[in-house]
């Protein structure tokens, strides 16, 4: 596998953005624990809240437990009701069968 560095640009928009004021509340969505460092940096230094949605039936890992603000959970109902229809009008546009 090739490391993309998205944690990584991630983590320093999150801090850039926050420390100039850009946002008044972040959500981050990925589990990964290399955003543990930079969300505790947003919450108990920038003082702003984080907030983890879970995308994981096991739920938000532990240590980004432990230094966000709030954690949700995305359930697969909230997913389904979020989907596009299977083919858009006006368009040739069709949604893979594995969708």
């Amino acid at each position: 596998m090739e490391e993309k560095g998205l944690d990584v640009n991630l983590a320093n928009h999150l801090i850039k953005d926050g420390w100039a004021g850009r946002y008044e509340a972040a959500v981050v969505i990925p589990n990964d624990t290399d955003l543990v460092e930079p969300i505790r940096i947003v919450v108990q230094e920038l003082k702003k809240p984080v907030t983890i949605l879970s995308p994981s039936s096991f739920g938000a890992a532990k240590p980004l437990v432990s230094v966000s603000t709030h954690v949700r959970h995305i359930h697969a109902a909230h997913l389904k009701t979020s989907l596009f229809p299977d083919t858009l009008s006006a368009t040739t546009i069709t949604k893979p069968a594995g969708w």
